[in-house]
């Protein structure tokens, strides 16, 4: 019923979404900026700016070496967003390289027959976790449409790189903590990444010439380099000897789809965001234009929390209900970022209090999340904000012998049945339920903020807390943070079910949270930090450049900024 209600209601209040973003002359920055979650990969990504590439050339330059040096958080047999802006006439292009549900997937496929309940481990470890890879088709497609140089020397580092050796690194080594077993179960993953059965030692060399031989099959035949012979042959014997349900045709199918990004006013800035699958970007337009309507610079230190988190809660519960994969479902976009509804939504929080999430109508029943970004400014305005995955760490820790990749799990990002929450505790009604060929609805939130004085590109990995991160690190910025401090702030998250604030260590002090409490939220302080947010800042007035990468995981992300114009 409540979905009827919206589509009604859209059709009166629509809000067209612009494909381009107009501002005045913007000018050029004084130099480029690379800001992703691992040394390794700016680097790569810098060299191909020296050698003439432009921004997107260096996005698939950043995109391919993060799947090589970080493969507990995206690569080759996984999927993303790519978001960028074109300096040369203002252009902006959501690249959707999601994953798709294998065409044999069905709608009950991870319950249980006799019971009807959820068999959750299926849809994390294992061949029918993995969905259709998106991520290779991304590559060829951003560097054939809007690169400088060819597919080739963009992927040069990375093919380097893999055939020398990279070095595994502290974060290589956490993730792998807790799925050291199940990367153990499967010979093609415990070949590749342990050493006689351990986790390497920190700083080992890590060779993958199948890697390198993937990208130069990419490089040289396109999108047929992956999704037809012999990589497509390998993966679809190679899942299905293990059970699975992949297809040649399943490949040969898969398309990129170029969408039009999300535009919408947050005070005096524009925001440039991910449209569905994403549900991140809504959620940014709905939270942020519920807070634009309090006066916020007047708010204490405790309000502003109140009503972030009670703008959270109501644009998480309406991710729950509404959002899914646009090619599938009807998602009312222009409704829900409409400034109208927000306002709606405003004017059920009350100001001294929380709201139970169970007295919001609509789903009633009730991670340790990775995925990787990277944001990139070049020295001509080009923007690139990029968030890829493979969905829990390791994804579904499979590697086919001979790819050199390991498979993503995102299939649990798929309501398995409504109401049921997934691994990161979110929950989903049937608007993102399986189906064959689906995008699973995400979270990832590549973002783009615009006003008279500065120019932000910035995003996260996180699971479920993306969007809480980028709508607080929106805010930093807006209130004059740098790039480096809009990447450190200590988080909060909310996201309607569970009904609690999730805060990391020493977020908020004492003061803070017991004010919070007396409001009536629940604070659970969890037993880590969360999220590696990148972001990289161009102001406007004197065409200076900053990188900020995360400090949470010292000596491992890096933000970089060239010296001069040297690449115009």
């Amino acid at each position: 019923m409540i979905r009827r209600v919206v589509l009604i209601l859209s059709l009166f209040i629509a809000l067209p979404l612009a494909a381009r973003e107009a501002t005045p002359e913007w000018g050029h920055p004084d130099s480029a900026a690379i800001a992703s979650a691992n040394a390794q990969a700016t680097d790569a990504g810098l060299e191909v700016l020296r050698r003439g590439g432009n921004a997107f050339d260096a996005a698939v330059a950043v995109s391919a070496a993060l799947g090589l040096v970080e493969p507990e958080s995206s690569g080759l047999g996984g999927g993303g967003f790519f978001l960028l802006r074109r300096a040369s006439d203002g252009k902006v292009i959501f690249v959707d390289g999601r994953e798709r549900a294998p065409l044999a997937a069905t709608r009950d496929m991870f319950l249980d027959p006799a019971t009807g309940e959820p068999k959750p481990l299926q849809t994390v470890d294992g061949p029918l976790a993995a969905a259709i890879p998106g991520l290779p088709a991304a590559l060829v497609h951003v560097s054939k449409n809007y690169g400088r140089v060819s597919l080739a020397d963009a992927l040069a580092p990375t093919i380097r790189m893999a055939e020398r050796g990279w070095r595994f690194g502290e974060k290589n080594a956490a993730m792998m903590g807790w799925r050291k077993a199940v990367l153990a179960a499967d010979a093609g993953s415990a070949a590749l990444f342990l050493k006689n059965g351990e986790t390497p030692e920190q700083g080992a060399r890590m060779r993958n010439p199948d890697y390198a031989r993937v990208l130069r099959l990419l490089a040289e035949k396109g999108h047929d380099g992956f999704y037809a012979g012999d990589i497509a042959t390998r993966l679809v014997e190679g899942v299905r000897a293990a059970g699975g349900i992949w297809t040649q045709e399943d490949l040969a199918a898969y398309r990129v789809v170029e969408r039009e990004p999300l535009v919408f006013r947050h005070g005096v800035r524009t925001v440039i965001t991910a449209p569905p699958p994403s549900s991140g970007g809504v959620a940014l337009a709905q939270t942020l234009q519920m807070l634009d309507g309090f006066d916020w610079s007047k708010q204490s230190e405790i309000q502003q929390l109140h009503l972030r988190i009670e703008a959270m809660r109501r644009a998480y519960r309406d991710r729950a209900i509404f959002l899914g994969d646009p090619d599938f479902v009807e998602v009312p976009v222009a409704l829900l970022t409409n400034p109208a509804y927000a306002a709606g939504l405003r004017a059920s929080i009350n100001p001294v209090r929380a709201t139970p999430s169970d007295m919001l109508p609509g789903i009633t029943k009730t991670e340790r999340p990775d995925t990787t970004h990277f944001s990139i400014i070049d020295a001509e305005g080009n923007l690139a904000a990029v968030t890829q995955t493979v969905n829990l760490p390791y994804g579904n820790a499979m590697v086919i012998p001979g790819t050199g990749f390991l498979l993503n799990n995102e299939m649990d990002d798929f309501s398995i049945k409504p109401g049921v929450p997934n691994a990161f505790g979110l929950v989903g009604d049937d608007a993102n339920a399986i189906e064959p060929g689906k995008r699973p609805l995400s979270s990832m939130t590549p973002t783009m903020v615009i006003d008279a004085d500065k120019i932000a590109v910035l995003g996260t990995p996180g699971g479920s807390r993306i969007i809480s991160m980028v709508i607080q690190g929106v805010l930093s910025l807006d209130s004059g943070a740098t790039a480096l401090q809009a990447a450190a702030q200590p988080r909060v998250h909310h996201q309607y079910l569970p009904d609690e604030v999730s805060i990391e260590p020493g977020a908020l002090s004492d003061e803070t949270r017991a004010g919070l409490e007396a409001l009536g939220h629940t604070i659970k302080v969890e037993p880590r930090t969360w999220g590696n947010m990148q972001v990289v800042l161009w102001h406007r007035a004197d065409g200076s450049i900053e990188a900020g990468a995360d400090p949470r995981w010292k000596n491992v992300g890096k933000g970089a900024t060239t010296e001069g114009s040297i690449f115009r």
